[in-house]
Protein backbone atom coordinates (compact mmCIF):
# COMPACT_ATOMS: atom_id res chain seq x y z
CA UNK A 1 0.00 0.00 0.00
CA UNK A 2 1.19 3.45 -0.84
CA UNK A 3 2.09 5.83 1.87
CA UNK A 4 -0.36 8.74 2.43
CA UNK A 5 0.93 12.22 3.18
CA UNK A 6 -0.48 13.73 6.36
CA UNK A 7 -2.59 16.84 5.95
CA UNK A 8 -3.89 19.34 8.42
CA UNK A 9 -7.19 19.73 6.68
CA UNK A 10 -9.96 17.93 8.42
CA UNK A 11 -12.54 16.46 6.22
CA UNK A 12 -16.18 16.12 6.96
CA UNK A 13 -16.95 14.22 10.04
CA UNK A 14 -20.55 13.33 10.34
CA UNK A 15 -23.56 14.55 8.45
CA UNK A 16 -23.97 18.12 7.19
CA UNK A 17 -26.63 20.32 8.76
CA UNK A 18 -29.60 21.53 6.84
CA UNK A 19 -28.49 24.81 5.14
CA UNK A 20 -31.90 26.45 5.63
CA UNK A 21 -31.73 25.91 9.33
CA UNK A 22 -28.17 27.28 9.81
CA UNK A 23 -28.85 30.86 8.53
CA UNK A 24 -31.86 31.52 10.74
CA UNK A 25 -30.93 32.75 14.19
CA UNK A 26 -34.50 33.33 15.32
CA UNK A 27 -34.43 30.16 17.31
CA UNK A 28 -31.38 31.28 19.28
CA UNK A 29 -31.53 33.71 22.16
CA UNK A 30 -30.07 37.21 21.68
CA UNK A 31 -26.61 37.65 23.15
CA UNK A 32 -26.30 39.38 26.46
CA UNK A 33 -24.09 42.46 26.19
CA UNK A 34 -21.53 42.91 28.89
CA UNK A 35 -19.79 46.22 29.51
CA UNK A 36 -20.03 49.48 27.67
CA UNK A 37 -20.17 50.01 23.96
CA UNK A 38 -16.83 50.51 22.20
CA UNK A 39 -15.67 54.13 22.14
CA UNK A 40 -18.08 55.12 24.90
CA UNK A 41 -15.40 56.94 26.84
CA UNK A 42 -14.79 59.31 23.92
CA UNK A 43 -18.42 59.80 22.96
CA UNK A 44 -19.93 60.73 26.33
CA UNK A 45 -20.99 64.20 25.19
CA UNK A 46 -22.30 62.82 21.94
CA UNK A 47 -24.71 60.47 23.72
CA UNK A 48 -26.08 63.31 25.81
CA UNK A 49 -26.43 65.43 22.70
CA UNK A 50 -28.39 62.64 20.99
CA UNK A 51 -30.93 62.62 23.81
CA UNK A 52 -31.21 66.40 23.78
CA UNK A 53 -31.37 66.54 19.98
CA UNK A 54 -35.05 65.77 20.10
CA UNK A 55 -35.64 68.85 22.30
CA UNK A 56 -33.26 71.27 20.63
CA UNK A 57 -29.97 71.20 18.77
CA UNK A 58 -27.45 72.34 21.40
CA UNK A 59 -23.72 72.13 21.04
CA UNK A 60 -22.15 71.33 24.42
CA UNK A 61 -18.98 73.18 23.40
CA UNK A 62 -20.76 76.52 23.33
CA UNK A 63 -20.50 78.69 26.40
CA UNK A 64 -22.92 80.87 28.26
CA UNK A 65 -25.68 82.71 26.43
CA UNK A 66 -25.47 85.61 28.89
CA UNK A 67 -25.04 88.89 26.98
CA UNK A 68 -21.64 90.52 27.34
CA UNK A 69 -21.58 94.32 27.83
CA UNK A 70 -19.61 95.97 25.04
CA UNK A 71 -18.81 99.18 26.92
CA UNK A 72 -17.28 99.52 30.32
CA UNK A 73 -19.98 99.98 32.91
CA UNK A 74 -19.87 102.92 35.31
CA UNK A 75 -18.71 101.83 38.75
CA UNK A 76 -21.18 101.95 41.60
CA UNK A 77 -21.56 105.36 43.16
CA UNK A 78 -19.39 105.94 46.16
CA UNK A 79 -21.29 106.83 49.26
CA UNK A 80 -20.71 110.41 50.33
CA UNK A 81 -19.06 110.86 53.67
CA UNK A 82 -20.88 112.89 56.25
CA UNK A 83 -18.72 115.32 58.17
CA UNK A 84 -19.53 116.99 61.47
CA UNK A 85 -18.03 120.36 60.60
CA UNK A 86 -17.05 122.18 57.40
CA UNK A 87 -13.46 122.29 58.65
CA UNK A 88 -13.29 118.48 58.70
CA UNK A 89 -14.75 118.27 55.19
CA UNK A 90 -12.29 120.89 53.92
CA UNK A 91 -9.38 118.98 55.48
CA UNK A 92 -10.61 115.76 53.84
CA UNK A 93 -10.82 117.44 50.41
CA UNK A 94 -7.32 118.86 50.75
CA UNK A 95 -5.98 115.44 51.81
CA UNK A 96 -7.66 113.62 48.89
CA UNK A 97 -4.94 111.74 46.97
CA UNK A 98 -7.12 111.15 43.90
CA UNK A 99 -7.90 114.86 43.56
CA UNK A 100 -4.24 115.77 44.01
CA UNK A 101 -3.11 113.34 41.30
CA UNK A 102 -5.80 114.58 38.88
CA UNK A 103 -4.84 118.22 39.51
CA UNK A 104 -1.18 117.32 38.87
CA UNK A 105 -2.17 115.71 35.57
CA UNK A 106 -4.11 118.82 34.58
CA UNK A 107 -1.15 121.04 35.50
CA UNK A 108 1.15 118.90 33.34
CA UNK A 109 -1.27 119.24 30.41
CA UNK A 110 -2.31 115.57 30.32
CA UNK A 111 -5.82 114.60 29.29
CA UNK A 112 -8.26 113.07 31.75
CA UNK A 113 -11.58 111.30 31.21
CA UNK A 114 -14.99 112.92 31.49
CA UNK A 115 -15.70 111.09 34.75
CA UNK A 116 -12.41 112.30 36.23
CA UNK A 117 -13.08 115.86 35.03
CA UNK A 118 -16.54 115.74 36.64
CA UNK A 119 -14.96 114.58 39.91
CA UNK A 120 -12.44 117.44 39.83
CA UNK A 121 -15.13 120.03 39.04
CA UNK A 122 -17.54 118.93 41.78
CA UNK A 123 -14.81 118.61 44.40
CA UNK A 124 -13.31 121.99 43.59
CA UNK A 125 -16.78 123.61 43.67
CA UNK A 126 -17.38 122.11 47.11
CA UNK A 127 -13.92 123.30 48.20
CA UNK A 128 -14.77 126.85 47.14
CA UNK A 129 -18.11 126.76 49.01
CA UNK A 130 -16.39 125.51 52.17
CA UNK A 131 -13.70 128.20 51.90
CA UNK A 132 -16.41 130.86 51.58
CA UNK A 133 -18.25 129.47 54.63
CA UNK A 134 -15.12 129.55 56.74
CA UNK A 135 -13.98 132.94 55.47
CA UNK A 136 -10.84 131.63 53.83
CA UNK A 137 -9.82 133.58 50.76
CA UNK A 138 -7.78 132.34 47.81
CA UNK A 139 -4.16 133.40 47.31
CA UNK A 140 -5.12 135.21 44.10
CA UNK A 141 -7.38 137.61 46.03
CA UNK A 142 -4.52 138.57 48.37
CA UNK A 143 -2.29 139.34 45.39
CA UNK A 144 -5.01 141.61 43.96
CA UNK A 145 -5.22 143.52 47.25
CA UNK A 146 -1.46 143.99 47.32
CA UNK A 147 -1.57 145.30 43.74
CA UNK A 148 -4.31 147.77 44.70
CA UNK A 149 -2.24 149.04 47.63
CA UNK A 150 0.80 149.38 45.42
CA UNK A 151 -1.26 151.43 42.99
CA UNK A 152 -2.29 153.79 45.82
CA UNK A 153 1.33 154.21 46.86
CA UNK A 154 2.26 155.02 43.30
CA UNK A 155 -0.18 157.97 43.17
CA UNK A 156 1.37 161.38 43.39
CA UNK A 157 -0.35 164.03 45.45
CA UNK A 158 0.95 166.73 43.14
CA UNK A 159 -1.56 165.62 40.52
CA UNK A 160 -4.54 166.38 42.81
CA UNK A 161 -3.51 169.76 44.28
CA UNK A 162 -5.05 171.95 41.66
Amino acid sequence: MAKKKKSRKVGLIGVRKNPDHVNTKSSERPKKHKGKAPGSRHNVEQKKADKAASNSNKDPRLGSKKPVPLIKSVPAKIEKRKFATPAEELAAIEADDRLASLLDKLDDGEKITKEQQHYVDTTMARHKVLCDLMGISDDEDEEDEIDDLAALDALKLDDYEK
